[in-house]
């Protein structure tokens, strides 16, 4: 007779350090830092201004601010018990993966690499590059964090909205060609919505556990079906805006559309499903939709 294997070989082996860094970082989540670089960069090429390393530059810095943020909604999440029952991907602080001093040097770490990258933007930009630097900075951390912590109260989607899509393709443009432009503003609307769009998905697939420890994001505020208006109404806008620079006279915009069916995709499960365990596939399609819209749209804007 077979004897069962002792408790211990059928535990999983603890990660690597490494491995742990990658987890928390949510490598994932990356593609919100990257697309305003790719769209604001992508602007600048089609009007004739692009400043090679001041892109190069500002990727670096919102690729350190994003990690930076990661890590404080991991930790303060955390301190606040708002990640215990969550269903998705391991936040690395709750699990014991990583201690919260570790996780707080980390945020010092990225935060103060971001402000190095940016010292390349400033010397470039001037004083404009110092505002959006800093509140992007605050923002990053006082999303979790702080005495009223944005995503707490209802503001997360706000934020991301302003700091990922507006300020952040607005500012990319500025600091190549030196100019505040209407139609970087317009550029960065799509970006904002698909941004907001991951927050929405993430948002809806924790609404239990996040009403159940006093997190009032929007999807709590508002509901299931609220929130789902929303994602709409922000999809709406992505795929709207181009359709204003096709008509304005910027025809390759229109590569952005080709992103269309996995929008319906991604609608489509976010509309039927309401067990959290479904989302987690929804999550990553809205990441992926981010990436390849803003990859393609800043490719016809550049064209």
């Amino acid at each position: 007779m077979l004897q069962s294997r002792p408790e211990t070989m059928t535990r999983s082996p603890r990660p690597s350090a490494l491995q742990v860094w990658v987890l928390a970082i949510r490598w994932r989540t990356l593609s919100a830092a990257v697309a305003p670089i790719l769209v604001g960069t992508g602007l600048a090429i089609g009007d004739g201004v692009l400043d090679a390393l001041s892109a190069v530059a500002a990727l670096f810095s919102a690729l350190c601010i994003q990690i930076g943020t990661n890590l404080a909604n991991d930790l303060h999440d955390f301190r606040r018990g708002a990640d215990v029952q969550r269903v998705g991907p391991t936040r690395v602080v709750t699990a014991g993966l990583l201690s919260p001093r570790a996780a707080q040097a980390g945020i010092g770490v990225f935060f103060g690499l971001a402000m190095l990258f940016g010292l390349v933007l400033v010397l470039r930009g001037g004083w404009p590059i110092v505002v959006i630097g800093l509140a992007s900075l605050l923002a990053g951390y006082a999303y979790t964090a702080g005495p009223f912590p944005l995503a707490y109260h209802g503001l997360g989607d706000l934020a991301a909205f302003l700091f990922f899509g507006v300020i952040g393709v607005t500012g990319m443009y500025y600091v190549q060609s030196l100019v505040w432009s209407p139609w970087a503003v317009l550029a960065s609307l799509p970006v904002a919505a698909l941004v907001t769009v991951i927050l929405i998905v993430n948002n809806i697939r924790d609404i239990d556990s996040d009403r159940r420890v006093g997190k009032r994001t929007l999807a709590v505020l508002v509901g299931r079906a609220g929130a789902r208006v929303e994602l709409g109404l922000l999809l709406a806008l992505a795929y709207g805006v181009p359709l204003v620079f096709i008509a304005a006279g910027r025809p390759w915009a229109a590569l952005s559309l080709l992103t269309m069916p996995l929008a319906g995709r991604l609608a489509s499960t976010v509309f039927r499903r309401e067990d959290a365990a479904a989302l987690n596939p929804a999550l990553v399609r809205a990441s992926q939709l981010l990436a390849l819209h803003s990859a393609l749209f800043g490719l016809g804007l550049a064209l």
